[in-house]
């Protein structure tokens, strides 16, 4: 884990993001890449009616100055930091970022989003998750030191996961946590007999090559399954495949990841397949 980009809001939650951020980097000698995103869009710094050039100077000078008075804290000395000002809040913007400067991971601090908000607006971390090619940890709350020993990872096991797993051994081997894996069975057209979802896991296993135990846990919802399952086992992370839709696809399916994303009180951390 050579780069992690953090984006800045100067929010609470984006301070904790960033805290996981240089405990990993410790650990592992990362650099970490701090993303700040002003809300200008061109037409405020292009057209007639727009602002002045001397308006949008201003704006980013001051964007400048909070931005290096947020990053003047004791636990970031010592820590390799790039600090990055876009003047767009454009959340594929993240995404673009973070392939300019091959990054392997993006930390996203989120306080979640229900109800009709959610629908319609979404958590600025769910619109990353939507977005991103590279994993993206989505964090709750203060973490003094990001220590990760037992990590869920949930999927349909089918053969298109595979990419989105061997990610994640890839990340739970770098975090020295042993890894649990999941297959959620629900009633309708998706539930499986015992027999049935055996078949597709143990046919997963060996296009994998995977020596692993894999528990199959029944509820409601694939959502509920997952954070029922994750609370009664004890986890401290999450991990979850994402297939990033977009447009009316994602309103009338949306992604099991972000909803996960959103909702857990523990980190969650998902890879696009």
């Amino acid at each position: 884990m050579k780069k992690i980009i953090v984006p800045i809001d100067f929010s609470e939650q984006s301070e904790n993001a960033l805290k996981v951020a240089v405990s990993l980097a410790k650990k592992h000698n990362s650099e970490i890449l701090v993303l700040h995103m002003l809300e200008l869009n061109q037409a405020m710094i292009s057209s007639e009616g727009g602002m002045h050039p001397e308006q949008t100077v201003f704006f980013l000078k001051l964007a400048e100055k909070r931005f290096k008075e947020f990053l003047n804290k004791e636990y970031l000395k010592d820590i390799k930091l790039t600090p990055i000002i876009k003047h767009f809040k454009v959340f594929s913007e993240v995404n673009e970022v973070a392939n300019e400067n091959n990054a392997d991971l993006i930390i996203m601090g989120s306080h979640g989003t229900d109800g009709l908000k959610e629908i319609f607006v979404g958590s600025n971390a769910e619109k990353v998750v939507r977005n991103a090619d590279i994993p993206v940890l989505v964090i709750k709350k203060e973490h003094q030191d990001f220590k990760i020993d037992n990590f869920v990872f949930a999927c349909d096991f089918k053969e298109e996961s595979l990419v989105a797993y061997k990610k994640a051994k890839a990340f739970s081997d770098m975090l020295n946590a042993k890894m649990e894996l999941i297959f959620i069975n629900i009633p309708g057209d998706d539930f499986l007999s015992t027999s049935d979802a055996y078949k597709r896991i143990n046919k997963f296993l060996r296009k994998g090559s995977i020596g692993a135990e894999v528990q199959i846990y029944n509820d409601y919802s694939v959502e509920k399954g997952i954070l029922n399952y994750s609370d009664h086992s004890g986890a401290d992370i999450i991990g979850i495949p994402t297939h990033g839709r977009k447009g009316l696809s994602h309103f009338f399916m949306g992604s099991i990841g972000e909803d996960v994303a959103n909702h857990s009180n523990i980190p969650v951390v998902t890879f696009r397949i």
